[in-house]
């Protein structure tokens, strides 16, 4: 079906459905997109195809299911970047965030993460803020893109210790990743779920996480509260959208078969592992959340002057 038709009922899946990932491989995007496309399978009736179209805080994405309006074929996983940050941090959004989208279930929640390199001195949050006074401009901090919640997460903490963090952004996690690891920056502000991993080999240190209590899976980190930050309280939401138009039958069918493969054992196992918690919002509450988001990020870019670059 073109972009711009308006679907009618029928049989469906008659073809691939294609599952955009607004981020590039190895982000917490991607690691719940191919979670899930592997537990569906073939279950719908066609195979679901993974495609990364990562650029401008996942807007790139967003945009070309925005576009495919009416087609029961197409979907992605929405976020607060694509959908909570970017369209109020960005001029020219080329889509509206609720209007152009069929809001279908909230995927995965989780905290972002600051940390250094596995090797660095430096040993908690005060003393990578101690050091940024002291060194104005000078400590860097990456994260896997402008306009991303990583992004602004690092930009409250900057607002709240009053000292200068210069953000260096990046085409996704993995490189931002790998240039802490070979100390071409200071620090890094990652979703939990994409530096997992590195944690536990040691190749990465974890200094403070975004949520207001701490993570199960890292329970001996404190949160940027208990370091001494009370205002840098913030969650990575990443949900299950697909264009506007298409027939509600099927929008209900995505919506109880999402909710499924959140509660079965396979994904809350595989999701557990990672620091993600499986959403529990239909399409009314992840459609309300999205609504709610997007003036709260709107007041804190004001309030911090906060630009895309």
């Amino acid at each position: 079906m073109a972009a711009g038709q308006t679907a009618t009922p029928g049989p469906w899946p008659t073809k691939p459905i294609r599952w955009i990932v607004n981020f590039p491989p190895a982000g917490a995007a991607d690691i719940m997109s191919r979670a899930l496309a592997e537990y569906f399978g073939t279950k719908l009736g066609q195979p679901i195809v993974v495609e990364n179209k990562p650029g401008a805080g996942g807007m790139l994405g967003a945009d070309i299911v925005a576009k495919a309006r009416g087609d029961a074929h197409i979907v992605m996983i929405s976020s607060a970047a694509s959908h909570g940050i970017g369209p109020v941090l960005y001029k020219d959004v080329p889509y509206d965030p609720l209007a152009d989208f069929t809001h279908i279930h909230l995927v995965g929640i989780f905290p972002s993460v600051l940390a250094v390199n596995g090797t660095s001195p430096i040993g908690s949050v005060k003393e990578l803020i101690e050091m940024a006074r002291a060194k104005p401009g000078e400590v860097t901090y990456g994260s896997g893109g402008n306009g991303t919640m990583n992004h602004l997460v690092g930009q409250l903490l900057a607002l709240a210790a009053k000292a200068q963090l210069t953000h260096i952004p990046y085409r996704g996690s993995a490189p931002a990743m790998n240039d802490l690891m070979g100390g071409q920056i200071t620090a890094l502000m990652e979703s939990l779920p994409t530096a997992s991993g590195y944690f536990a080999s040691k190749k990465m240190k974890p200094l403070a996480v975004s949520e207001a209590q701490r993570a199960p899976t890292l329970p001996d980190v404190p949160t940027f509260r208990e370091a001494g930050f009370p205002e840098v309280v913030a969650t990575n939401w990443f949900g299950f959208s697909a264009p506007a138009g298409i027939p509600p039958e099927i929008a209900k069918r995505w919506e109880v078969e999402i909710a499924a493969a959140l509660q079965s054992a396979e994904i809350k196992e595989r999701f557990d592992k990672l620091g993600i918690r499986p959403g529990t919002l239909g399409a009314e509450g992840y459609t309300a959340l999205i609504r709610s988001e997007l003036p709260r990020w709107r007041e804190v870019i004001k309030e911090g002057n906060i630009r895309a670059d």
